[in-house]
This record gives C-alpha cells, structure tokens and sequence, in this order.
C-alpha cells in the first residue's frame, strides 16, 4: 500500500490584508487553490472549491471520473456565487494538486491544474514542474517573446488565462502519475514562486527532510523575500508503494 506524509504552511503575506488561499490535505486529495478578484472575494471562491474537494476525501477509494466531477461542480459553485451578488461578481480561483486515484494495490497520482499556481516533483535531487501556467507571462515565454527573468517582473504576471469561476467551459489540465517511493510533490501557490527561485526551491526540499518543515521554512523564505502575495505550501512523500500483503 502506498504511504505517504505531508505538511502544509500558509500565510497572509506582508503586503495583503487578508489570505485569498485555501488548501487541503487529506487522503486522497493534496490541493492549494489561489482565489482571485481582491474584493471580488477571492478568498469565498478559493473556500468554496476547496470545500468540495474535501468532500472527497470520505471517498474510498477514489475514481478519476470522481474527481473530474468534483472539479467540474466547483467550478458551477464558483459561478453561481458569482452571480449572487455584486460584491462577488468576477470572483474566481486557481486550483492545482494531486489526488490517488484507484483501488488499493493499483492507486496512481491524478494531477490537475487550472491557472497558474504550481505542482512539482522532486525526485533523484531534480526538481520538475509537473503542471504549466495558465498565464500571460507563459504564452508570452512559449512565444520566445520574454526570457525567465523578464517574466519574474512583467506588468502581466499575474494575468491568468484559465481559472474556477471564470467561464461554463472549464479548460483543465490532468497527468497520471504512478507514484514512486522516494519521490516529492510540493504544491504551491504563485506567492511562493513570484519569490523564490527554483534554485532557492530545490535547496530547501533536499535540506528539510520533514515535509511539515520543508512547507514552513518555504513560507519563511518567501516572507523574507518580501511577501507581496498570499503563500501556501503543501509538501507530500511517498515513503511506500509495496503491495497489501495479501
């Protein structure tokens, strides 16, 4: 059976009156959703997307069509609020992670993604960026139009082309993964990423060994490198992936 241990850091930030983040970890689903709209209650439609995902996890086990459905109706949720009310209208949310999908013994990794918070594995000292950015910044990066660096301070970083909320028609991304023991998920909102480097990234994870602390000390290096955004971190190891004895 597969094992796994985790640990979760999220913080307001220095610059932001309050934080537009939720995230959920619980078995079987790993999630950070960034809410998006400041007074357009960005943080009511982070909440409410991450509140049917943790409906999941009374789920046992877990389908792929499940999730897919789980996402899906967020993404209405978010739209229906929307409309309710004009404080809330324009709201939306990012939403990426990891959910085991599969019966015991044939469990794999559902990644998903929408917009541009981040999912990456770290596996034999390499750090990979499994999901790709819904953004501006991206499209202006696959064009050749802008280099990395000029990506970090662009007008338009924080432009995303996809989000939950936005539109009937959801446009996700999925991957399968089969999970290997050993390996590092961490799942992050763009407060992270807008701060630190892969670089500073990658030096952290492989000097915490403890996924609790690996997301704290990740949230302090992005505090220290100025805050400007909502920061949240999930860290997720996969210790074990025997077979039940049978």
């Amino acid at each position: 059976m597969i094992a796994l241990n985790w640990g979760t850091a999220s913080d307001t930030g220095l610059v932001r009156q309050r934080n537009e983040d939720s995230l959920l970890a619980a078995l079987p689903v790993f999630a950070v959703a960034d809410g998006m709209g400041g007074h357009a209650a960005g943080d009511v439609a982070s909440a409410l997307t991450i509140g049917l995902l943790r409906e999941l996890t009374t789920h046992a086990p877990l389908s792929a069509d499940e999730l897919k459905n789980a996402i899906e109706a967020a993404n209405n949720a978010v739209i229906s609020k929307s409309s309710s009310s004009e404080a809330m209208r324009g709201m939306g949310t990012t939403l990426v992670g990891i959910a085991l999908v599969g019966g015991e013994g044939d469990e794999r990794w559902m990644a998903f993604n929408v917009g541009d918070s981040r999912l990456y594995r770290l596996a034999d000292g390499s750090l990979t960026q499994v999901s790709r950015d819904h953004s501006e910044v991206q499209e202006l990066l696959d064009e050749g139009a802008i280099s990395e660096s000029e990506a970090r301070r662009s007008p338009v970083r924080n432009v995303v082309t996809r989000a939950i909320g936005t539109s009937e028609t959801l446009d996700v991304d999925y991957w399968m993964l089969d999970p290997e023991p050993g390996e590092r998920f961490m799942i992050c909102s763009d407060g992270l990423t807008s701060e630190l480097t892969k670089d500073q990234m990658i030096v952290t994870l492989l000097e915490s060994p403890d996924p609790a602390m690996a997301a704290n000390r990740l949230v302090e290096q992005a505090l220290a490198a100025g805050g400007h955004d909502n920061v949240s971190v999930i860290v997720v190891d996969v210790s074990n992936t025997a077979p039940p004895e049978r």
